[in-house]
């Protein structure tokens, strides 16, 4: 057995069994992560999952809304529309991996970056923040790039997970653990105290806070361990690189077993469009009949929210894991259309009439879209997964999710145009009922995609055997030469969906 693996197993059995015992195991687990991985490794993991990625998304998701409406005072179809571009940066993730291989400054791939978003997200926050009466166009490129500087730290710390994934295979799970761990609850905390700030210091001062996120990236910059580079050839032998996994993507996605389940996916998050703003502006009207929630209510609904779609990630890993891919993406997408009437019921205050008051049910609605949304998404990143073949897995599992994120972006773009054509405005929400309803049917639209999907089991082989035969790039996978490491890298291990498929 590994000896990391028997540190961890020993760290979670502890000694005694008492309660003391079970107390500190997550602190017997960090200590064997510290050990074995790095002490700035695990900061670094923490600070962009836990700090940057959890709490700033979280609370940027609250205080930006109440920014655009109440400091700005921008109609609801424009900012659904501009949290379109927001997204921007999440897209040309694949992007900014690639540069973190291709341009090393001063011998360094990991630390240069960490400290331009750290300067990046601080400086844009700072300006949002401290300049009053800031044009549109200026406020719209530093929340650009606020979210930039996010997504930036996300790709270069995912970068040191693949190498340390490389180097500690039987620690990936934990590692794994650790950024969902820290991610869940950064956003518990920065939902649960968005509302707070943002009635006591307003919507632009409360966004002062972003800031403190990327100035520890900055100090991550200058302490996270790497080895310098004295290669000189690194720059053409990457490019190589990234040349044969563009063909063997470009190879690849022409199977059927390949490119039909991928449209099903792009087909289900682009038709699942976006109205959260035009509901958002609804129900913090403070007009009546609207329901008027205060700010701090709005935030501590997100934080349930967020338990909420822990809870469906539990209720897909013990009870739909088995199903077909068909199956439980068709019974999802189907659940995912009927949930989307507990909006219209409450757009419509037929809940009133039931006898049911607002805050009840809008926590209600919350938690329902936050668990079926994540059981939706979840057979879609296993699927994911399966149709990448050998030797280019990374690079392909990127592409994959590039194409998610092009399909989300397409729902907030679709989303913006509907309100626009309804002409839901920051006072007039009399058609809001018929957007909700338009969302609803297009979520059930995608069903007759549905044939699609492939009728496999999660567990079984998707791809056809001349795929597994050979690499992504025509050539035999070699193991253990190094190359594993730098094709992961050309993708960070992993694109991860952060909670948009619940921004309805």
């Amino acid at each position: 057995m590994p000896e990391e693996q028997q540190e961890a197993e020993e760290g979670i059995a502890g000694g005694g069994g008492g309660w003391a015992s079970t107390a500190l195991q997550p602190v017997r687990w960090l200590r064997m992560l510290c050990r074995e991985l790095g002490a700035t490794f695990v900061a670094g993991v923490v600070l962009v999952y836990g700090l940057s990625q959890g709490f700033a998304g979280s609370f940027f998701r609250v205080a930006s809304d109440y920014y655009w409406k109440d400091v700005q005072r921008v109609q609801p179809a424009t900012v659904q529309l501009l949290s379109a571009v927001f997204f921007i940066p999440w897209v040309l993730k694949p992007l900014w991996g690639i540069m973190t291989d291709v341009f090393p400054v001063r011998g360094y791939r990991r630390r240069p970056y960490f400290l331009f978003a750290g300067v990046l997200g601080t400086a844009s926050a700072a300006i949002v923040t401290m300049v009053n009466g800031l044009p549109m166009t200026s406020a719209i490129l530093s929340f650009v790039g606020i979210s930039t500087a996010v997504a930036i730290a996300d790709v270069t710390i995912d970068a040191c997970i693949a190498k340390n994934g490389i180097d500690k295979p039987s620690l990936v799970p934990d590692m794994q653990s650790l950024c969902a761990f820290s991610s869940s609850l950064g956003a518990l905390i920065g939902y649960a105290t968005s509302g707070m700030f943002v009635h006591h210091l307003g919507a632009q001062g409360a966004l002062g806070v972003m800031a403190l996120p990327p100035a520890t990236l900055v100090f991550l910059g200058f302490f996270i361990y790497e080895l310098k580079m004295y290669q000189h050839n690194v720059k053409e032998k990457v490019l190589n690189k990234v040349h044969m996994a563009v063909k063997g993507m470009a190879q690849t996605i022409k199977y059927p077993v390949v490119w039909k389940p991928s449209l099903y996916m792009f087909l289900s998050l682009a038709l699942s469009i976006s109205t959260h703003e035009g509901q958002f502006y609804w129900y913090t009207s403070k007009e009546p009949p609207n329901p008027g929630f205060s700010q701090e209510f709005v935030g501590m609904v997100h934080a349930i929210g967020a338990v909420a779609s822990m809870v469906g990630v539990l209720v897909y890993h013990k009870y739909l894991k088995d199903y077909p891919f068909r199956s439980i993406l068709f019974y999802a997408q189907l659940l995912y259309g009927v949930s989307g009437l507990l909006d219209l019921t409450f757009v419509l205050r037929w809940n009133l009439l039931l006898g049911v008051p607002d805050a009840a049910f809008v926590t209600l609605e919350e938690c329902c879209a936050r668990v079926v949304g994540r059981v939706r998404l979840m057979p879609m990143m296993v699927l994911s997964t399966k149709l990448c073949p050998p030797g280019a897995e990374g690079t392909f599992f990127a592409l994959l999710m590039c194409i998610d994120s092009a399909g989300m972006l397409a729902a907030k773009a679709g989303g913006a145009a509907v309100l626009r054509a309804l002409r839901v405005t920051r006072t007039d929400f009399a058609r809001l009922w018929l957007a909700v309803l338009v969302r609803n049917l297009l979520r059930l639209s995608t069903l007759a995609a549905i044939s699609l999907v492939p009728t496999a089991d999660q567990t079984d082989v998707l791809l056809p055997r001349d795929l597994l035969a050979v690499a992504g790039d025509g050539s035999p996978p070699a193991a253990g030469d190094g190359d594993d490491e730098e094709r992961l890298q050309l993708a960070k291990f992993a694109d991860h969906v952060v909670d948009d498929d619940d921004d309805d």
